[in-house]
C-alpha cells in the first residue's frame, strides 16, 4: 500500500496557485450558482421542484402502466451510505407514487479502474434501460457520458454532481442531482473557522484525483487562501481508502507536530483519519471533519471520534430522482429543472441529541 503524497513544497505552491486553477476549471463547467445566475428561469423551476421534494406524496400517478427499466451505476462500495440510501429512497418514492419499475444496480469502488467501470456500463446498457443513473468524477467518465448522450437513449441522470458541463451546451443529460459540493464546503469552512478561530495548520486528505477532490478539497483551500492564519502543511490522495488515510495521518502528524486540523474530503477518509488520531491520543488537539453526515459520521461524532461535518439531507436526492422521472413520464418537462441540489445542515460534537434525531428523521425519512 502506497501513499500518493504532495510534498510540503508542492503543497505550499498549491496554496498560491489553487485560485487560478479553480477559475480555469470553471471554464469547463458552470458552478451551481453561476448556472442559476445565467439561467434565472431555472432558478425558479428548481425552487418549485425543491418544495415538491420536501413534501410527501399527495396523489398517485395513474398514467404509467408499463414498468420502467432503471439502471444505476454507483461507487457505493464504501463506508458512506449516501449512494445506497438514495437508491432506497428513490425506489420507495416511486412505489408511493404508484409507478411500476424494475431497478438494476451495479456497484463499484471509487478507485475502480475506468476499464472495469466501462464494462459495467456496457452491461447496464444491454438491458436497454429507460433511465440510467451514473456519476461524473473523472475525465474518462465524461467520455463515457458523451457516448450515451450521442445515442440519445437512455435518459441520463448524473448523480452527485450539480455543475453542468459547458461543453455539452444544449445536449445536456436529462438531470443533474446532488448536493452542491462548493456550498457544503463553504458552510463547513465557516463552521470550522468558528471552532478554531482565525488560525489553523491543516492537513488535506483527498479521495481520488478528480471532481470530488476539486470541489471539496481544492475549494476549501481556495476559501481559506486569503486568510493568512490558515496554512496548508501537507496533502495526500487516499483513493477513498481508510487504511491509506490512516497511514497518511500517522506520517503527517509524525512529521509535523503543528498540524491541528485534518480536512477529510469523504466519510471513509475521515474514519481512517480518526483511527490514526485516536492511536496517537490527539483527539483533544486535532480537529477532524467528516463530509456528508451519513450514519457512520454521526455515530463517530457522538463517540467523539469526529468533531464536525456538513450533513446532507440525504434522501432528498433519491426523492428528486423519482419526482423527475414521474414528471417526465407525465409529459411535464417544463417542471423539471436541469439541476437539483439538496439541503445541508452543520452538525458538530455540541449539537444537542434531540436536534440530531430530528435531522436524522428528515434526512433518512425513506431509507432508515
Amino acid at each position: 500500500m502506497t501513499l500518493s503524497r504532495l510534498s510540503l513544497f508542492t503543497s505550499l505552491l498549491f496554496v498560491l496557485t489553487v485560485s487560478c486553477y479553480v477559475k480555469a476549471e470553471s471554464k469547463e463547467y458552470w458552478t451551481y450558482q453561476e448556472y442559476m445566475n445565467a439561467f434565472p428561469e431555472q432558478q425558479q423551476r428548481e425552487q418549485t421542484f425543491a418544495e415538491r421534494v420536501r413534501q410527501p406524496v399527495t396523489e398517485k400517478s395513474s398514467k404509467i402502466a408499463t414498468p420502467l427499466n432503471i439502471a444505476m451505476l454507483t461507487p457505493d462500495v464504501q463506508a458512506s451510505d449516501y449512494w445506497w440510501r438514495n437508491r432506497i429512497s428513490m425506489a420507495r418514492r416511486l412505489q408511493e407514487m404508484g409507478i411500476p419499475f424494475s431497478l438494476t444496480s451495479y456497484s463499484f469502488q471509487p478507485a475502480t479502474t475506468m476499464r472495469q467501470q466501462e464494462q459495467l456500463l456496457a452491461d447496464a446498457l444491454k438491458s436497454n434501460p429507460d433511465y440510467l443513473i451514473f456519476t461524473l468524477n473523472a475525465l474518462r467518465h465524461r467520455v463515457l457520458v458523451e457516448k450515451i448522450l450521442a445515442r440519445g437513449h437512455p435518459k441520463l441522470i448524473l448523480m452527485n454532481i450539480t455543475t453542468p458541463l459547458k461543453h455539452w451546451q444544449h445536449n445536456q443529460p436529462f438531470f443533474y442531482v446532488g448536493f452542491d459540493h462548493r456550498e457544503g464546503t463553504r458552510q463547513l469552512k465557516e463552521a470550522i473557522k468558528k471552532m478554531l478561530g482565525s488560525e489553523a495548520n491543516y492537513l488535506m486528505l483527498y479521495g481520488t484525483r478528480g471532481y470530488i477532490s476539486e470541489v471539496r478539497g481544492d475549494e476549501f483551500i481556495r476559501l481559506t487562501a486569503t486568510n493568512p492564519g490558515y496554512q496548508l502543511r501537507n496533502a495526500f490522495y487516499t483513493d477513498v481508502k481508510p487504511d491509506i488515510a490512516r497511514q497518511a495521518v500517522l506520517q503527517a502528524l509524525n512529521d509535523d507536530k503543528d498540524i491541528n486540523l485534518i480536512y477529510a474530503c469523504t466519510t471513509d477518509i475521515a474514519l481512517g483519519a480518526a483511527d490514526a488520531v485516536k492511536q496517537l491520543g490527539l483527539q483533544n488537539r486535532v480537529i477532524l471533519n467528516g463530509w456528508g453526515g451519513g450514519i457512520a459520521e454521526l455515530d463517530a461524532i457522538a463517540k467523539g471520534d469526529l468533531d464536525i461535518t456538513v450533513m446532507r439531507m440525504n434522501d432528498d436526492n433519491g426523492i428528486a430522482m423519482a419526482e423527475a422521472i414521474r414528471l417526465d413520464q407525465e409529459n411535464k418537462p417544463e417542471q423539471i429543472p436541469l439541476i437539483y441540489s439538496g439541503d445541508f445542515a452543520i452538525v458538530d460534537r455540541h449539537t444537542p441529541a434531540a436536534e440530531m434525531e430530528q435531522l436524522k428523521a428528515h434526512a433518512f425519512r425513506y431509507s432508515q
